[in-house]
C-alpha cells in the first residue's frame, strides 16, 4: 500500500477509531487549450493530472460528516439531516458541504462518514485543488450511500456546489475533467451541449507545470469584467448575425467582417475568444491524425503559444512573471509550445516539451525566472491521470496511484 494510504488510514484510526472501507481520489487539473472560452460556450482540452485529493473514509454509524484535513491540521463537522452551513473556521470543508448540499437537494439519501483527507494539488495555482475536493467528495458520498448519478450529472452538481454553496462562479471543465480524465489523454469538451470526446497525446511529449508563485488576487474582478465585455461583443454582432448566442457562434471570418464595429477593447476580448476556439480545435484535429508526427505536434505546440500571446495582448489577464516563464519556455530546446494556464493574473504556465529535453528544460526555465524575478519556480513534470475512483479498502490497498 503506497505510503499516502498508510498514512490516512493510521489518523483514520488514531482520530475516529475506524477502519477505512474506501479510498477516494480525485485528480487536479491543468487545461492544454481553451482559456475563458468556457462560459462563451466554446470549447477546451484539460488533462487530468498525476496530483489529487486523496480521501481515506469510513461509515460514522449516523447522519455526521466528520472531516479532518492533515495538510491543514483543521477538523469540521456537519450533521446530514440539519440544515448545512459554511464553516468560516474551516472554509476548505465548504466544499465537501456544498456538494452534500447539491447531492440532497437532487434527491440522493446520504449517509454519512468520517474522512481524513490530504492532497498534494498546489492550493492557488490553478490546478484546481478546489474541484478535487468536490469531486473527491462526491465520488465519497457515492460509494457510501450507493448513489446511481452518472459522473456528467456529479460534475454538474460539484460545479453548483462551488457557484451556489461557496460562491465562486465556475465553469464546468475543472469538475468535468476531474471525473472524466483518463491515462494519456486530453479531454475535448463542448461547453454548450457537454459533450465529450478523449483526444489521445503524444508519448514522447511531457506536460510541465510551472508555478509562478503570484496567487490570483485580481481574478474575480477582472473574470466579470471580461464576461460583460464578451456579453457585449455578443449584443453588438448579433445585429449582423441574429442566430448567434455566444461567442461561440461567432467564426473567425465573421469577426474579420464585422470586427471594426466594436469598441476596440471588447474587439480584442473577441477577437480572443473567436481565435482561441478555433486553437482547440485546430489542436484536436492534430493530435487526431494519429499518426504523431513532429508537424501535427508542432501544431498544437504553435497553438498554445498563440494562445499565450492572446491571453497576453488581447484578454490582458497575463501577468509580468507568467510572460517571463512563457518567453523563457519557448527559447528552449525540445520546447514544443508553452502559455499561461488558468483564469489569469498569477498562477501557473503548461509546458509541451520532448521528453527527451524535460531534464534540461526544467532547470534552464527555473534559472532564467530566478533571474528575472528572484525565486525558483517549482515545476511538476505531470502526466495525463484517470478521473476519480474510490475503491475498496482491503487488505492490500487501492491501485489509484
Amino acid at each position: 500500500m503506497p505510503d499516502i494510504w498508510q498514512t490516512l488510514s493510521a489518523h483514520l484510526r488514531a482520530t475516529w477509531g475506524r477502519e477505512p472501507t474506501f479510498f477516494v481520489q480525485a485528480p487536479g487539473r491543468v487545461n492544454l487549450l481553451g482559456e475563458h472560452t468556457d462560459y462563451n460556450d466554446g470549447f477546451v482540452l484539460p488533462i487530468a493530472i498525476d496530483r489529487a485529493m486523496r480521501l481515506a473514509i469510513a461509515p460514522s454509524g449516523d447522519a455526521r460528516v466528520r472531516l479532518a484535513s492533515l495538510d491543514l491540521g483543521q477538523a469540521s463537522e456537519f450533521d446530514l439531516a440539519q440544515p448545512i452551513a459554511r464553516d468560516p473556521a474551516a472554509p476548505w470543508s465548504d466544499y465537501v458541504r456544498g456538494v452534500a448540499t447539491m447531492l440532497l437537494d437532487a434527491g440522493a439519501v446520504l449517509a454519512g462518514f468520517d474522512a481524513v483527507l490530504s492532497g498534494d494539488v498546489p492550493i492557488g495555482a490553478g490546478l484546481s485543488s478546489s474541484a478535487a475536493l468536490e469531486v473527491a467528495a462526491a465520488r465519497a458520498f457515492q460509494a457510501m450511500s450507493a448513489l446511481q448519478f452518472d459522473d456528467v450529472t456529479l460534475a454538474r452538481l460539484c460545479q453548483r456546489a462551488e457557484s451556489e454553496f461557496v460562491g465562486v462562479n465556475c465553469g464546468i471543465m475543472d469538475q468535468f475533467i476531474s471525473l472524466l480524465g483518463r491515462r494519456d489523454h486530453a479531454l475535448l469538451i463542448d461547453c454548450r451541449s457537454l459533450d465529450y470526446r478523449q483526444v489521445p497525446l503524444p508519448g514522447d511529449v511531457r506536460v510541465v507545470v510551472i508555478d509562478s508563485g503570484v496567487r490570483r488576487e485580481l481574478v474575480s474582478s477582472a473574470y466579470n469584467e471580461r464576461r460583460a465585455q464578451c456579453q457585449e461583443g455578443v449584443r453588438r454582432l448579433r445585429q449582423h448575425l441574429p442566430h448567434i448566442q455566444a461567442l461561440r457562434d461567432v467564426t473567425p471570418a465573421d469577426l474579420a467582417r464585422y470586427g471594426s464595429e466594436l469598441p476596440p477593447v471588447v474587439r480584442r476580448r473577441c477577437r480572443h475568444v473567436v481565435l482561441e476556439d478555433q486553437r482547440v480545435l485546430d489542436g484536436v484535429a492534430a493530435l487526431e491524425r494519429g499518426d504523431g508526427v513532429a508537424d501535427d505536434v508542432a501544431v498544437l505546440g504553435a497553438a498554445l503559444n498563440a494562445s499565450h500571446v492572446s491571453l497576453r495582448d488581447d484578454y490582458e489577464v497575463s501577468c509580468p512573471e507568467l510572460d517571463v516563464l512563457a518567453e523563457a519556455a519557448w527559447q528552449q530546446p525540445g520546447c514544443l509550445g508553452a502559455r499561461m494556464t488558468g483564469a489569469g493574473f498569477g498562477g501557473c504556465t503548461v509546458n509541451l516539451v520532448r521528453a527527451d529535453a524535460v531534464d534540461a528544460f526544467v532547470p534552464a526555465v527555473q534559472a532564467a525566472y530566478q533571474v528575472q524575478v528572484g525565486r525558483v519556480p517549482p515545476a511538476f513534470v505531470c502526466q495525463a491521470a484517470d478521473g476519480a475512483r474510490a475503491t475498496p479498502a482491503n487488505g492490500t490497498g487501492p491501485n489509484l496511484l
